[in-house]
């Protein structure tokens, strides 16, 4: 690749426009498919059933997403990066037409299943590829491309859902990904190279790990199928049991998913971890049910709803935006004022939220405003606590460190996913259901998670109080 320039052109003509398009059309329709989800399934529900299971959607999904992204070095040094992303593509695009022609809900969560797989390949692939189609020049803008099709995902994915869920043709929704995943397809195959260029082979998949990660999710899911709070509360321990094991594994395994310093005692690695699974828990445990709170409690259509539950990712993204040019003390703050703006707005909308209206415009701007806090404060802190991991990570783990980010945030909404459901139906989601029951379902999820913003203030405040050495270096500068 002869053109080395830096600016937006040279990555955006020629062959590395195909190539980009290629690249953000994966992560795309993994993050609009997420969106497309959450938008339609209330409507799904009232067609096939299977109300107790309506977290599942999103945590078999993610779940299934953890696992594929993890393989998806080694998938990509087997395969090289042409068939690589062809296998993704056409996985995801099965999963989409299982869920499209979908009878009944088990039918439906083996076809997320499905996608989920393929959706973790298109996630983690490009990421992969940037150095292998890019001069070192672009890739940070290649980078950003990347991470700004969430925010895409936030105008589309709620505008297809809303859209077809209106019309009584939610499976159109689930179709129109098929076609989409066709066409990267054939983009990926034109521009993207046979070989793989790697300098490395790839590390192994730490396989037991994601085992327990992924069955911890699955005992919080299972147990939340009940109302009964016996059920409840032995999914939860068999999860806390896998859970420490895998910590224990994690901790000595030569093959790791998070850098060995992130389970010692004290460590601000840890910390940080722990304060983005919490942002991220408190995000998913909202965003999946506000669609369903929407329609049923404040009288909103499907595409109204889809869209009043994209805000909270909006003002994430905001946040973010407003927050990643901050240095020095106002990084602290930043860090450390995040949760109480998380706490203001998990409070109001436990307050407001379960309360039945008529879809009355002053009780959904105070809803919208409650819901943009919480998504400022996660996108204000987001940026700098990732930024914290990649400085402070040990000694030859900087590569581990940046990909256990995506780690930790998948894990993250996959739980949030599966607690949420047991939470809501714990508070009558699926019996007695209907108004009074998903009220008391809001009153539970947002009661107990109002929780999880108060436990960062103390998370928070120990990754605040680290000074990482970048920043010591601009204060003796300033000096």
């Amino acid at each position: 690749m002869s053109n080395t320039s830096t600016g937006w052109m040279a990555l955006l003509t020629g062959v590395n426009a195909i190539r980009t398009l290629a690249l953000v059309g994966g992560v795309a329709l993994h993050a609009i498919n997420l969106y497309i989800g959450t938008t339609i399934l209330p409507t799904v529900v009232r067609d096939i059933g299977g109300l107790e299971y309506y977290a599942w959607n999103t945590a078999l999904f993610v779940v299934a997403s953890i696992i594929s992204a993890a393989m998806a070095t080694q998938v990509l040094g087997k395969l090289g990066p042409r068939f690589a992303y062809v296998v993704g593509a056409v996985i995801f695009a099965v999963g989409s037409l299982a869920c499209a022609l979908a009878p009944s809900m088990p039918v439906m969560l083996a076809g997320r299943v499905v996608q989920g797989f393929g959706g973790g390949l298109l996630l983690a692939l490009p990421y992969a590829m940037i150095r292998l189609l890019y001069d070192e020049a672009l890739w940070p803008r290649a980078i950003g491309l990347l991470s700004g099709m969430w925010g895409v995902a936030t105008l589309v994915g709620p505008a297809i859902g809303g859209v077809f869920a209106q019309l009584d043709a939610w499976r159109m929704a689930f179709g129109t990904l098929i076609p989409a995943a066709a066409l990267f397809t054939v983009l990926a195959v034109c521009v993207i190279p046979r070989r793989n260029s790697m300098d490395r082979p790839p590390s192994s998949v730490p396989w037991v790990q994601l085992t327990l990660l992924a069955g911890a999710v699955i005992a919080v899911s299972a147990g939340g199928v009940s109302a009964q709070a016996a059920w409840n509360a032995a999914g939860v321990a068999v999860a806390v049991l896998l859970s420490v094991l895998l910590v224990v594994i994690d901790k000595h395994a030569p093959n790791r998913l998070l850098p060995k310093d992130a389970f010692r005692s004290g460590s601000v690695l840890g910390a940080l971890y722990l304060t983005m699974a919490l942002l991220a828990m408190m995000v998913t445990s909202t965003e999946i049910f506000a669609p369903l709170f929407f329609q049923v409690l404040h009288a909103q259509t499907p595409l109204a709803s889809g869209y009043l539950a994209a805000i909270m990712s909006a003002g994430w993204t905001v946040g973010s935006l407003m927050s990643s040019s901050a240095t020095g003390s106002r990084v602290r703050l930043a860090i450390r004022s995040a949760p109480l703006l998380a706490l203001a707005g998990m409070v109001a909308l436990a307050v407001l939220m379960p309360a039945p209206t008529d879809g009355n415009w002053r009780m959904l701007g105070l809803l919208c405003i409650a819901m943009t806090a919480v998504g400022l404060a996660v996108g204000i802190a987001w940026p700098h606590l990732s930024a914290r991991v990649l400085q402070i990570a040990p000694p030859g783990e900087e590569n581990l460190a940046a990909s256990s980010i995506m780690t930790v945030e998948l894990f993250a909404t996959a739980l949030g996913a599966a607690l949420a459901g047991m939470v809501a139906n714990l508070g009558g989601l699926s019996s007695p259901g209907g108004v009074a029951g998903t009220s008391g379902a809001a009153q539970w999820l947002f009661g107990l998670f109002v929780l999880v913003p108060v436990l960062c203030l103390f998370t928070s405040w120990q990754t605040a109080r680290a000074r990482p050495a970048i920043e010591t270096k601009e204060a003796s500068s300033a000096v």
